[in-house]
């Protein structure tokens, strides 16, 4: 049996050899993590076995159960009645470029050898079988002198192995980057705080799913008005509709439902996600405090209010299947409550973002877990009491944020409404304590409910169980450094620049002519030159002095969360150099340059070399439009768009 690779284990590694098995099972239930062309796998199959095997593995020849029964030492004796495990996995392409042809393989684990191998086959659509031979291979877990570990690589006829790119990897693949990758997940201590992937969906339906919204709506990236990024924008909500739309499609099969779902999206920001699901069959609308630039695009087919939501009995929604709350921010802990008091048949789906609470920011309580996972957990909280049976999921969006909350089904009967609503309210009102607003609102009671003392209050709050809660300006506030004065921005600039270049100025090492690039600060050392005046403005800005030192990309480079002088004449230094394109002749030249002006030197580099305007006669004024915005007129079509080749799609 040829060995092809084996991989030291480094020092003394206390998390094995449990931690191979979880290693392997990484692989085995999540292929996707490392072979990007895979969506995922079906466990369709499993059975515990003991040796000999049992049907179908017994069929095979001898070569292969001597090759699976092989090890880099035999079971001891007390070991040979320990239990194999023998797994059937159905692999799920992206593309699926093979038609009816089902790929699989089976998994067999060895627990008494540590050791499990790989016995790929392929199953046509008459359900004839073809074991894929010469792709078979094995990885063992082996000891050496006590203490010592080693992953070892075999495969039974590497001089046979097949590869197709996509669910047959090339041979050398698999000890250059499978292998690493299971010492490292086997040495690693540390398990995942979140459910893996599309754990509350069939993976095969989701990905057939997403291919066809991806094509049919990634054309919405050219024509994104919006001055966030479209690729991320697009892809991420054409994710999010995919997930709900198969969720509602088991849904339906589930409860034997014949209409689709209607759904209130709460916080609905660009409205896209309302678009899709709207054009894919639910009816159903978005609300959000303030309008965006790309609602006219969408066409009268897709409803979206400007309206500032408040919870009360003013924004319940009793004849919704489903609420969706977003990345709704200050919403998102309430979405469980107005669906729970909407009906006791609406259902919700809320993806969690920035952390708030019912009145305000969310303040940590529990410092041994992560600040996302405490968050989802006070939301799953928060769905428990309002009486849901809740379920954790975990989307593939391209977000740091993907963990979603699902609330389907009641923990309580319609019999109990009255129960469960006074626990709902209780729960509101000691949060409104923590938050120090009793006694605001004069027809709030004890219990967190609404008590109408007047024909006045009625008409200001038909209920007020989220008094004290305050929904976000309809005019967004810019913070992210731009608005400041430019006389303040210019003066930061000048005092960090000139430490930097002070600190290599009196090198007696450096030579006159070379141009002096300066020296290096951290962000904290920069901060530290700074008023603590200037800070604490800096500080009400998204990023603070970081934000700002970045703006000004003509003057610094902030790479590492190091600070220093960007000198021209090494474009390629970093990433965002190396996009830079020389200057085309007769470009305009917009802004000055700061190191005409500013440096002892001067510009490293000739005037016509440099992308800023050397003196008052080289600056004109921009003549383009300002963005990439289309008339009001323009509506994203219900139909599927124009179709976009491989080599223009952007995206995953």
């Amino acid at each position: 049996m040829p060995q092809l690779v084996d991989i030291k284990v480094p020092g003394e590694c206390n998390t094995l050899p449990e931690g191979f098995w979880s290693a392997i099972d990484v692989w085995l239930k999540k292929p996707h993590v490392l072979n990007k062309r895979l969506c995922g796998v079906k466990e369709t199959e499993s059975k515990d076995l003991r040796f000999p095997f049992d049907d179908p593995l017994s069929e095979l020849s001898s070569d292969v159960l001597s090759f699976i029964n092989s090890g880099c030492s035999p079971a001891k004796p007390h070991e040979q009645d320990k239990r194999w495990s023998s797994t059937v996995r159905t692999f799920i392409p992206k593309v699926n470029c093979y038609g009816k042809t089902l790929h699989k393989d089976v998994v067999v684990k060895d627990f008494g050898r540590q050791q499990v191998t790989f016995l790929p086959f392929e199953e046509d659509a008459e359900g004839q079988v073809s074991l894929k031979k010469g792709n078979i291979y094995q990885i063992q877990l082996c000891s050496h002198h006590c203490e010592e570990w080693s992953l070892e690589l075999y495969v039974l006829t590497p001089d046979a192995w097949f590869s197709d790119g996509v669910v047959y990897p090339k041979l050398p693949w698999l000890f250059s980057d499978l292998l690493p990758k299971l010492v490292r997940w086997a040495t690693e201590c540390k398990s995942s705080e979140f459910r893996s992937t599309l754990s509350l969906l069939p993976v095969e339906k989701y990905n057939l799913m997403y291919q066809q919204l991806k094509d049919k709506y990634k054309s919405m990236v050219k024509v994104w008005p919006e001055v966030t990024d479209p690729e991320k924008f697009v892809y991420e909500d054409v994710a999010i509709a995919t997930y709900l739309l198969v969720l509602w499609a088991e849904e339906r099969v589930e409860k034997d439902l014949t209409s689709r779902q209607s759904f209130i999206d709460l916080g609905c920001g660009n409205g896209l996600l309302v678009h899709i699901l709207t054009n894919e069959g639910h009816p159903g609308k978005g609300i959000d405090v303030r309008r965006r630039k790309i609602w006219d695009m969408y066409g009268p087919q897709t409803l979206l209010e400007e309206k500032a939501i408040t919870p009360s009995e003013s924004f319940l929604f009793p004849s919704t299947d489903w609420l969706i709350g977003n990345h709704s921010d200050e919403l998102t802990p309430w979405i469980p409550v107005i669906a729970a008091r909407s009906s006791h048949s609406c259902r919700y789906f809320a993806l969690p973002c920035c952390f708030f609470d019912f009145y305000g920011k969310y303040q940590r309580r529990q410092c041994k877990k992560s600040q996302y996972r405490e968050y989802i957990d006070f939301i799953a909280d928060v769905s428990q009491v309002s009486g849901f049976n809740t379920e954790e999921d975990c989307l593939r969006i391209p977000s740091t944020k993907r963990v979603c909350l699902v609330g389907k089904s009641r923990n309580y009967q319609l019999s109990a409404e009255a129960d469960a609503e006074q626990r709902r309210a209780h729960y509101i009102q000691r949060h409104r304590t923590s938050c120090g607003l009793i006694g605001q609102g004069s027809n709030i009671r004890s219990d967190g409910g609404c008590c109408h003392g007047n024909a006045d209050s009625d008409r200001t709050h038909r209920s007020s169980w989220g008094a004290g809660f305050q929904p976000r300006n309809r005019v967004e506030m810019v913070r992210n450094c731009t608005t400041l004065p430019r006389d303040f921005v210019d003066g930061v600039v000048s005092q960090v620049a000139n430490v930097l270049l002070g600190m290599t100025e009196n090198d007696s090492g450096a030579s006159s002519d070379e141009w002096n690039q300066g020296g290096s600060l951290s962000v904290s050392e920069v901060a530290g030159l700074l008023e603590q005046e200037t800070l604490q403005l800096l500080k009400k800005e998204c990023g603070g002095l970081q934000t700002l030192l970045k703006n000004n990309h003509q003057v610094f480079r902030v790479e590492g969360g190091r600070v220093c002088i960007r000198n021209w004449q090494e474009r390629k230094s970093s990433v965002a150099d190396a996009k830079w394109k020389p200057v085309a002749p007769g470009a305009i030249k917009t802004r000055p340059c700061w190191f005409h002006i500013h440096h002892p030197q001067g510009c490293p580099l000739q005037a016509q070399d440099c992308a800023f305007a050397h003196g008052a006669e080289d600056l004109r004024p921009s003549s383009r439009p300002l963005s990439r915005r289309r008339s009001p007129s323009t509506h994203f079509p219900s139909s599927d768009p124009p179709h976009l080749s491989d080599a223009q799609e952007s995206g995953w």
